[in-house]
């Protein structure tokens, strides 16, 4: 007697490419109102402003139909307001980044039971509106304070600080220095204390443990802090027109003038296009340069 015996067909596996469209699915649903918020929120204003660049001026000011180049033009002939804004915009940073990086590093390693307590003092200024903690500066910084002071000592009563570059570079540190302070103090405050007891012990210096060890580590924090003050300063207008008096003319300024003074809309658009350009370029180039830097400093270590 011979039994024959079948094979049983292999099962289909249709489950898992079914799960995965669900989850596919599912994530689209998710993103689906953070994507319109973009696109309505920062696309579409975005696509306006180049659509407008390319525009001219209506008779009555505004926008009419058209195509031309001559606002790009015109804004790159005119290019002062772009070089001040670039300058005041990494003199800032700069300066930021001076002042957060040790402030940032004692918080997080030689503070003890007071980082609570310091991490407190720079965010209760934040509880305060941006105006009129700039507002208040005109009182520190003027003929009855600073201003003041500094004149009675050098023998000069028309000493000044409101209305010039220091004044403005005062007021911008003073306002973007904590988003500098806190990316800083965060990765500092995740990095793993052994690696420098290590270096030490080693019988690295503390200025090479700290460009070996802490600088590589905290680079993400630099690069994150330098980043968020270098775009809002780019484009700053309350401070310069506040402590600045107007005297020292930004693009902020500019954009402000052709848009709800002369009404030149096509020209503001055109140099608010430019201005984003810059931003666009030199954070590439920031990215790249510290990108580049850890490499080096990485193979230099090996």
């Amino acid at each position: 007697m011979t039994s024959v015996t079948e094979a049983a067909p292999a099962p289909t596996r249709a489950g898992p490419p079914r799960r995965s469209f669900r989850s596919g699915l599912l994530t689209g649903l998710l993103l689906l109102p953070a994507s319109l918020w973009y696109l309505v929120l920062l696309v579409a204003p975005l696509a306006i402003i180049v659509l407008f660049s390319f525009g001219v001026r209506g008779k009555n000011g505004g926008y009419a139909g058209g195509f031309s180049l001559a606002n790009y033009a015109n804004a790159l002939e005119r290019n002062g307001p772009f070089v001040a804004s670039l300058a005041m915009a990494i003199a800032g940073t700069i300066l930021c980044l001076l002042l957060a990086l040790p402030l940032a590093y004692f918080i997080a390693t030689r503070a003890g039971h007071r980082k609570s307590l310091l991490i407190i003092l720079l965010v209760v200024p934040f509880w305060t509106s941006f105006l009129i903690r700039t507002y208040a500066w005109l009182t520190i910084l003027g003929p009855e304070g600073l201003a003041g002071f500094i004149g009675d000592v050098i023998g000069d009563p028309s000493f000044r600080i409101l209305g010039t570059p220091f004044a403005i570079l005062l007021g911008v540190v003073y306002g973007y220095l904590p988003l500098m302070v806190f990316p800083i103090y965060v990765t500092m405050e995740r990095m793993d204390r052994t690696l420098v007891e290590a270096s030490k012990d080693l019988g690295a210096g503390r200025w090479a443990t700290f460009r070996q060890i802490t600088l590589p580590i905290t680079l993400p924090g630099l690069v994150t802090g330098s980043i968020l003050v270098f775009i809002p300063l780019m484009g700053e207008y309350v401070v310069p027109a506040i402590l600045g008096y107007g005297r020292v003319f930004l693009i902020g300024n500019q954009l402000v003038l052709q848009f709800l003074e002369a009404r030149d809309w096509p020209q503001g658009s055109a140099k608010a296009v430019i201005l984003i350009l810059i931003m666009l370029v030199s954070i590439v180039f920031y990215l790249w340069f510290s990108y580049r830097g850890r490499k080096t400093r990485e193979v230099s270590v090996l």
